[in-house]
Parts: C-alpha cells; structure tokens; sequence
C-alpha cells in the first residue's frame, strides 16, 4: 500500500536581502513526510531549520518550489495560509505560549473556542487531551503554577485538540532540564504510537536521534 504524505516539499528555496546583498537561506530543499511518521530536522543555528519550519508551518512562503500539505499545494493567499496553519497544523513552541491568566482547562480549550464550538463540547474535549498528556489532576491551574515540563504538557495538549494532521515541535526541550525534556519526548513517542505525524524542529542530536527520521540542514542545505 502506498504510503500517505503529509508534507512534500519540492525544490523550496528562500532567500533574505541583507543590505544590498540577498542570503539564500534554503537552497532546492526537497523532501517528504509520510502520515504517522516521526521526522527531525536537525541544524545548527543559522542553518535554515527555523525559516524551513516557518514555510511547513505556513507562516512564511518559499520564493520558488512547490510545498504541498495532505496534498493541497500550499500557495500566497492568506486565507489559506491561515485556514491551513489552524486546521492542519498543532504548533509547540519552546516557550508554551500559554495564556497566564487562563487555567490549563480555558489554555487547551482555547483552540476550539476560537472555531466556534460550544462551551460544553470544549471542556470535554480539552479534558480528554489534558488526560491523554497526564495531567488530569491540573484542570484549575495557571501556568505559572506549573513546572515547565507540566507547561509543555499543557502546550501539547492544546496542539492536539485540533485534531491536526500535523504537529510540529520548534525546540519542544529547548527550555527544560534533560530528564524532563525526555519526558517529552518519550510522550512523542506515545503520540506517535498513536498515528500522530510528528516533525520536530532542533540542534539537539539526542532529541532529533529519538525520532524515526532525520533531516539534517546545513547553510540552507538538506542531506537524509
């Protein structure tokens, strides 16, 4: 059976102006991720891995090169960016980006209030996320009241509740001590097992060894 792409990426290239010059950032970047797979891209500073997750998140388009995202080719308009980065996508950033004066409930329902949907149905939903990433005991609350790992758990389980096809991770450890980043990551894994496609984005080769696949970047440039 042939297997599913979520993200294919085709000769993307995108270049900045510095001065009067132009640095060409990613340079005929193509690759692909299968749904259910586990992928990072791994790369120094400076190597592109945040502008490439800027383009796969669609926040940012490539000059030139096709992106598709389950088969939709991803183009300029904004509308599309936008209906793709919040039906497709579930973000998790370094930082959480939790709301501080929201408890862990109103962050993870959050997502869904913004849809449209009830009230009710929220709550349910994000109490099944919120048990899914164990944290069951912690509906009522605040970020700050929380480690950072517990935050990060917060922070998966509002990507999750979407129900995107696609998660994707920019330095999901970056800003936690190892044994709770491998908390983390051994919750990725989980997930995983779960059919969840999964790209994470890091300059750790000991989280980008745990997935099923990497990417390395270097100078705008991928090798497999």
């Amino acid at each position: 059976m042939a297997l599913e792409n979520v993200v294919q990426l085709e000769k993307i290239n995108k270049s900045y102006p510095l001065g009067q010059e132009k640095v060409h950032v990613l340079k005929d970047i193509t690759f692909a991720v299968d749904k259910g797979d586990y992928v990072a891209i791994l790369g120094a500073s400076g190597s592109g891995k945040s502008t490439l997750m800027n383009i796969i998140g669609c926040m940012d388009i490539a000059d030139n090169g096709d992106y598709y995202l389950n088969d939709e080719k991803v183009t300029k308009s904004e509308e599309q960016l936008e209906r793709l980065r919040n039906q497709d996508i579930g973000f998790i950033f370094q930082n959480y980006h939790l709301i501080p004066q929201y408890t862990m409930l109103q962050n993870v329902m959050l997502p869904l209030l913004v849809r449209g949907v009830s009230q009710k149905r929220a709550r349910i939903e994000a109490e099944v996320m919120i048990e899914l990433v164990g944290l069951e005991d912690r509906h009522n609350h605040r970020p700050k009241e929380l480690s950072g790992g517990q935050q990060q758990r917060v922070a998966i389980a509002r990507a999750l509740i979407t129900k995107p096809t696609l998660l994707l991770a920019d330095e999901p450890t970056g800003a936690l001590d190892s044994k709770t980043g491998q908390e983390i990551i051994d919750l990725f894994h989980e997930l995983n097992e779960l059919g969840h496609t999964i790209m994470v984005i890091t300059h750790d080769e000991q989280v980008a060894h745990q997935a099923k696949q990497i990417v390395r970047l270097s100078d705008g440039e991928l090798f497999i």
